[in-house]
């Protein structure tokens, strides 16, 4: 058993995150497979969605979720001002979805959708959905940390679309024997 623990020490990269090596740690954090939301608020023009995969349940009782996004997003301020918002969860065949809200995606432009009773622009159809209200608001380096209040969440059968190592995916069950 030792020599086992051995060998991994071996082969691990191991560093202090700093400026230099910031691809190190991406590529450390992009070992933790996440799954993919759009999470969506109505703006000053109109509806607007952002894809995050910084998505995370934090509490049963009371209802809390959180998401973080990126300072140097030019959708930051619009997110972290709002008060309300819808969190979807992507399923597998909804990898256009999670496109359509990245930086020069189409975004809501020709794509169905509806607003619930806070005026949140909903996308039907995803895998799971939690309507929510900000709850918190957090400074994280060069990050923001939003909790919310979940207000209503709805979910359907189906399989999560998953994002690891820079690429989108599907999670693969690994059957035990007895």
């Amino acid at each position: 058993m030792a020599a086992a623990g051995n060998m991994s020490q071996r082969s691990e990269h191991l560093f202090v995150p700093e400026p230099a090596n910031a691809r190190s740690f991406r590529n450390a954090l992009g070992s933790f497979t996440t799954g993919v939301t759009v999470v969506t608020v109505m703006g000053p023009h109109g509806p607007t969605g952002m894809t995050v995969n910084s998505f995370a349940s934090v509490s049963l009782d009371p209802p809390l979720v959180l998401w973080s996004p990126a300072k140097n997003s030019a959708r930051h301020d619009l997110f972290t001002a709002a008060d309300h918002y819808a969190i979807h969860v992507l399923s597998v065949d909804q990898d256009d979805l999670s496109v359509r809200f990245t930086r020069g995606g189409a975004g809501f432009e020709g794509l169905e959708w509806h607003c619930n009773r806070e005026g949140v622009p909903i996308i039907p159809g995803t895998l799971a959905r939690f309507e929510c209200a900000r709850s918190t608001l957090h400074d994280a380096g060069d990050h923001s940390i939003i909790i919310c209040r979940v207000l209503r969440a709805a979910h359907r059968e189906g399989e999560p679309l998953c994002f690891s190592r820079g690429s989108f995916g599907q999670f693969s069950r690994k059957v035990r024997s007895a």
